[in-house]
């Protein structure tokens, strides 16, 4: 079994590839707004939307998502945090880019 410091050390490893992929992924002028904090921030904020949700309570394979819900929630989470008012059109590049590294890391 690994140790704390361990499960620590991969999480932070697999966030930093993911926020990789989301760099590669997003629009250039995007790349530009979003600061790593920014983005992980986001991505944070889009794991608390699916378990807040509920949407990952059911027994079906396949879940549908609305992006678009992804991404207003993230952006009111962001205003009441304190962190940033984010666009909810620009913020969609990254639920989607999320998603897809979600898909292809299962």
């Amino acid at each position: 079994m690994a140790s704390l410091d361990e499960l620590i050390r991969q999480d932070e490893e697999e966030n930093q590839q993911e926020l990789a992929f989301i760099r590669s992924q997003i629009p250039a002028d995007m790349k530009e707004f979003f600061s790593d904090s920014d983005i992980l921030y986001i991505m944070d904020a889009i794991v608390d939307y699916y378990y807040s949700s509920g949407i990952l309570e059911g027994d079906d394979e396949e879940v549908d998502i609305d992006m678009e819900k992804v991404a207003d929630y993230v952006c009111k989470q962001a205003k009441k945090d304190n962190v940033g008012t984010f666009d909810p059109q620009d913020v969609f590049f990254i639920v989607q880019a999320d998603l897809d590294y979600q898909e292809q890391n299962l």
